[in-house]
């Protein structure tokens, strides 16, 4: 009898073990689940906690090939709702929410960014780079960015230009995820020494991940760190050097990571939790419980665990999402983040735009302290402000 009822126990755990494994195995999640559950996060106790709040966006009007109607329909509705949204909102300095808009290359229209130029110009985010490519070659590939890097500055004022150097520098997100060739079979990129050619071409940090459940993840996870290429190997940034207070930058680009982990309260089939990949849609609405978990996470640069980056991610012009991503569920999302996130004691709020990041991580390795609201600008100036050395050369 008890070895039957051991026997049975024994195969009912076997089975749940093999489920476990095949779900494990089908969302990729093999390759970070070791480092989520190594990792962790900091407890900041003594002093307020600065929240930095990111919102990146994949913003693809031509998306699923629609046609010029409706690609004006997507970019209107977000240059008319989203200033509704954002001027119900203010952070500890004031600000609007900020979004900032990766925009395709292979989907220029002069007429969409017009419009997108005009809304970042009034302080609702800023303009960055992001790009589908496969089968590329590195000289396609420089000379399309340079090409585009360009365009947006001159024509729609976005880019900064680095005050010392007075080369143009960008944000980037890969497109489908592929960052320096990461999919096995090589579709999507091409090109093994992607992150020399983005460091040279002025990219100030790539914003890609996290891609779970992609294979394109990566095995670091939360984190901002400097990633070396390899020039002759794929998906280089699988793990790179922490950024820390006190260090300087090493490598060949900055990878600034958003949240990932597990959500234990959404498990499939009762048993594995869900992915929390930072991923906003329609079908992963921004909830409270959500919004807790990305700060709680606490992606920071080492030495300054005071100063959180959340950096959440969407696919802005797809319809089904945009009453999520323009409507009540945005509004919940802010007003969670004001009320809970922002009285001044145990934590300060700040909207802030890729490039803002940008800024305030290099201020923490620094060594600055105090509020970060002060270093937004702190190494690359907003976009369209003349430094000296486009003034001599203008």
């Amino acid at each position: 009898m008890w070895t039957i009822m051991f026997l049975a126990a024994f195969a009912l755990l076997l089975m749940v073990a093999v489920a476990v494994t095949l779900a494990i195995r089908a969302r990729n999640m093999q390759i970070w689940l070791g480092s989520y559950f190594r990792r962790r996060p900091p407890r900041v106790t003594d002093k307020p906690v600065h929240v930095m709040f990111c919102f990146v966006d994949h913003f693809e009007p031509a998306w699923g090939k629609v046609d010029l109607a409706t690609q004006r329909a997507r970019v209107d509705r977000w240059c008319l709702d989203y200033r509704k949204l954002a001027d119900a909102h203010r952070d500890a300095d004031g600000r609007p929410p900020q979004h900032t808009f990766f925009y395709p290359e292979e989907e220029y229209l002069e007429e969409h960014l017009k419009k997108l130029a005009s809304l970042c110009a009034d302080g609702y985010g800023e303009i960055e780079i992001h790009l589908h490519h496969d089968n590329d070659t590195p000289e396609n590939f420089t000379a399309t960015i340079d090409r585009f890097n360009k365009l947006l500055h001159e024509r729609h004022n976005a880019l900064p230009r680095d005050p010392q150097t007075g080369q143009l520098r960008f944000g980037f997100i890969h497109g489908n995820w592929c960052l320096d060739n990461s999919r096995a079979d090589g579709r999507w990129c091409g090109i093994n020494n992607e992150l020399i050619l983005l460091r040279e071409l002025g990219c100030y940090a790539d914003f890609t991940l996290p891609s779970a459940p992609s294979e394109t993840q990566t095995r670091m996870i939360n984190a901002i760190y400097y990633a070396t290429d390899d020039p002759v190997k794929p998906k280089s940034h699988d793990t790179g050097e922490l950024v820390r207070v006190g260090g300087k930058a090493s490598g060949d680009l900055l990878i600034v990571q958003g949240p990932l982990g597990l959500n234990w309260r959404n498990r499939r089939f009762g048993i594995v939790p869900r992915i929390e990949n930072a991923d906003v849609r329609h079908a992963c609405p921004p909830t409270p419980d959500r919004v807790d978990a990305w700060i709680d996470i606490g992606v920071h640069v080492e030495g300054r665990p005071e100063w959180v980056f959340v950096k959440i991610h969407t696919h802005g012009t797809q319809e089904r999402d945009m009453d999520t991503l323009l409507g009540d569920a945005a509004d919940r999302m802010h007003r969670h983040l004001e009320q809970n996130y922002n009285d001044g004691k145990r934590y300060v709020l700040h909207y802030v735009t890729a490039r803002e990041v940008y800024n305030i991580i290099k201020a923490a390795e620094a060594g600055l302290t105090g509020n970060p609201h002060d270093y937004r600008d702190y190494e690359l100036p907003r976009p369209g402000v003349r430094v000296a050395t486009e003034v001599q050369t203008a």
